[in-house]
């Protein structure tokens, strides 16, 4: 029995129509890392809070959903369709800013 192969044309476009690999953003040390973000639409990003304080994810300009208040752990997801740029901060400590910038 012959070995299956792939040809590298079918590999490079199976790879190109795999949905986007999620980035994640940490919320640690009352602030958001990375603090600026460029991806592709398409893609999911991930906010984990590793903070002791529960913290709450807020676009400034309404252009995403809130999170619910995020204990230490929690997860906030959104997937970004479109290209944009995409401001955002910490409801309960406004000094806390990031940047998601949608390509």
């Amino acid at each position: 029995m012959a070995a299956a192969t792939t040809s590298p044309a079918l590999a490079a476009n199976a790879a190109k129509s795999a949905p986007a690999k999620p980035t994640t953003v940490d919320i640690k040390d009352f602030a958001f890392a990375p603090k600026t973000l460029t991806i592709t639409a398409g893609t999911r990003v991930v906010w984990t809070n590793l903070d002791e304080e529960p913290h709450v994810v807020v676009s400034a300009g309404n252009q995403f959903a809130t999170s619910k208040a995020l204990d230490t752990s929690d997860s906030y997801a959104i997937t970004f369709d479109h290209a944009g740029t995409y401001t955002y901060y910490c409801a309960i400590h406004p000094m806390m800013v990031g940047t998601i910038i949608v390509k």
